[in-house]
């Protein structure tokens, strides 16, 4: 799988109808038409891609939403979630972190505390972590709590693969400190 079609599926993702599972659902079909060779070069690039994700910048574009808190897995899980909203958004955010404020997403959580937001709401998607080896399992007839086998073949595909290049200076994206939008969408102590 190349970087190509890896993003178009995150774009059709972000696009499908229903709610989490649902589109989840839709991506383990699509996996499962495909080579289970595929499937983990799905989650190398999904890995990836989240590993791009981790600057400061975009820490505290996250700890400004989730008034404060956020915890390492909340951020492993905000990640993936950037990752399925598509391309274009993923580099918006990772180019201008302030970006999450054009989210619809992001937007439907303002002026609501923390406590009144649905699962499916929050910007964290940590189930989308778990479909390649899913249908990696499925396809190779593996147990489904044998994992082994799917993170051999990760770390194999991880060792020799080249990663895409950045499209964006994440040098300079690391620069853009400051989230005006987002300080003006959730003030500090709003969410306590």
């Amino acid at each position: 799988m190349n970087d190509k079609t890896f993003w178009a599926l995150m774009d059709e993702l972000s696009c499908r109808p229903g709610d989490r599972h649902e589109r989840l659902e839709w991506l383990r079909g699509e996996l499962r038409c495909r080579p289970a060779a595929e499937g983990v070069e799905f989650q190398a690039h999904l890995e990836a891609a989240c590993e791009a994700v981790a600057t400061d910048a975009v820490w505290r574009a996250v700890r400004r939403i989730e008034g404060g808190l956020c915890s390492d897995d909340g951020f492993d899980y905000f990640a993936l979630w950037l990752v399925a909203q598509g391309q274009g958004t993923y580099k918006a955010v990772l180019a201008d972190p302030d970006a999450l404020a054009d989210v619809a997403e992001v937007r439907a959580l303002v002026g609501r505390h923390m406590r009144e937001w649905c699962d499916d709401e929050w910007p964290e998607w940590e189930e989308l972590d778990y479909v390649a080896q899913e249908v990696f399992d499925e396809l190779t007839g593996r147990e489904a709590d044998c994992a082994e086998a799917f993170y051999e073949a990760l770390e194999a595909v991880q060792e020799t693969w080249v990663k895409p290049e950045a499209e964006i200076d994440t040098v300079e994206a690391t620069r853009r400190t400051g989230t005006p939008r987002l300080d003006a969408l959730f003030p500090a102590g709003a969410s306590s």
